[in-house]
């Protein structure tokens, strides 16, 4: 059952950071914790940077380095403050294309002290890879996140 995946998930995502406040580290184990577990075509953060989200960890293929705000899936998810679950990409107007491999996307704002500090983004290499199930969980994995730093 995915929601007895996703709830093992986060407890180890808990004890991976538990006592450790820095950013890039925690944002790093968070990652390389998703990229292991799901096997997501790419799972990475975006940092806010004045008005660009600027490449933070991540892994899978090379990536976009900057992302204005408003534009693509990131920059509007930014701009709404939203979270975005994408089914197909080539139907969002103004997606990005980092990797043509990406069919679909969940984006999930990065929230400290009322702001959005970055922004998750999971891209799968196959259409319609996220549900609301998907949604709730990278939400409280972006809350573990959150508390941590």
């Amino acid at each position: 059952m995915k929601q007895t995946f996703y709830q093992e998930l986060l407890k180890e995502l808990r004890s991976l950071l538990v006592g450790e406040e820095d950013l890039i580290a925690n944002l790093s184990n968070t990652v390389a914790l998703l990229k292991e577990k799901t096997g997501h075509h790419w799972i990475g953060y975006y940092l806010v940077k004045g008005e660009e989200l600027v490449l933070g960890p991540f892994q899978g293929p090379v990536a976009c380095t900057r992302i204005k705000w408003g534009k693509g899936v990131c920059g509007t998810s930014w701009k709404e403050e939203k979270t975005y679950l994408v089914p197909d990409v080539e139907e969002f107007p103004g997606h990005i294309a980092c990797s043509s491999l990406s069919r679909s996307e969940l984006v999930v704002p990065l929230w400290k002290n009322n702001q959005i500090i970055g922004i998750l983004d999971i891209d799968s290499a196959h259409l319609n890879a996220f549900d609301a199930v998907d949604k709730e969980y990278m939400e409280a994995v972006n809350m573990v996140v959150s508390a941590a730093i």
